[in-house]
């Protein structure tokens, strides 16, 4: 069985996951723990620039105006702006840029407080996406794992992990996937479900203004990470996707795979893992995994 495969795929490298994979154009579908409420981590992403795109398109906000993101209140990351020493000014539009193609979490930060967790709640609401829901921007997230781990906030945390002992850092992994930002039910949440029902309404220019749409697949199309779902697959295979992750503990990936033939299939991966998992092993079984869901469903139609 198919299912067994891909659970075999997950276990091999040592996570569990969630996943749901449909043709763009046609019935059908492979799910495994497809309604699971799952941690989207920075896929959520999609959904933010969603909405600001459709703002852009309708004249809510103009794309062009520009933006100071200061260096003393600027949310972490490991890309972009987050390793900016100095004061930045960006436009909307080119912060939508960022937050697509390397994940930038500043730029998601300041999008996510000019649009307002509210109307992307609405949004998600107004899409169908029962099972979605956006608690806060990423800098609380972080600053809520930080307070729930006994410490003032997330840079808080990171200092004292400087200084930790091996036992120490250890006993705060175990309790690492405890924490509100990586339980569903606490923190922001998602299914696979909802995800693939959101990128099947973003490609069929059915998730808000045709214009906003193709912006949100032509940026997911140019996203840098390529070593989720994009690494089973080879040209002239296509892939537009947009990846997420958390501590070590969350590795996700959504996107849409475009084959030579004219099939598309929209997929979303979540895996959850132990601190110190092999992160390229994880990272390679989402494609994998999406790569054996594809197939079997193609050969459902063949």
């Amino acid at each position: 069985m198919v299912d067994d495969e891909v659970r075999a795929v997950f276990a091999r490298a040592g996570c569990t996951g969630a996943l749901l994979v449909q043709p763009l154009y046609q019935d059908g579908e492979f799910g495994l723990n497809a309604d699971q409420p799952v941690v989207p981590a920075s896929v959520v992403k999609v959904l933010v620039a969603l909405e600001a795109e459709t703002w852009f398109a309708e004249g809510r906000l103009d794309p062009r105006e520009p933006v100071a993101l200061s260096a003393a209140d600027r949310t972490p990351g490991p890309v972009g702006v987050s390793l900016f020493e100095d004061d930045a000014v960006l436009s909307w539009r080119d912060m939508v840029t960022l937050m697509l193609t390397i994940s930038d979490n500043p730029s998601a930060d300041a999008l996510t407080r000019r649009l307002g967790v509210d109307a992307l709640n609405t949004t998600a609401a107004r899409l169908g996406l029962g099972n979605t829901v956006v608690r806060s921007d990423l800098r609380a997230m972080l600053d809520s794992i930080g307070e729930d781990l006994g410490h003032a906030g997330w840079a808080d945390l990171v200092a004292w992990s400087d200084r930790a002992s091996a036992q120490e850092s250890a006993r705060t992994d175990a309790r690492l996937p405890a924490t509100r930002a990586l339980t569903p039910g606490a923190g922001t949440r998602t299914t696979p479900r909802d995800m693939v029902t959101l990128l099947r309404l973003v490609w069929t220019d059915r998730a808000g203004p045709p214009a906003a749409c193709a912006r949100v697949r032509a940026l997911m199309a140019r996203q840098l990470t390529r070593h989720r779902i994009a690494s089973a697959f080879r040209p002239p295979v296509r892939v537009a996707a947009k990846s997420g992750g958390l501590v070590g503990v969350v590795r996700n990936e959504v996107g849409v795979v475009s084959c030579p033939d004219g099939r598309r299939y929209a997929a979303a991966v979540f895996t959850r893992s132990r601190p110190g998992a092999d992160d390229a092993a994880v990272n390679a079984a989402i494609g994998t995994a999406t790569a054996r869901a594809i197939a079997s469903l193609h050969r459902e139609k063949t």
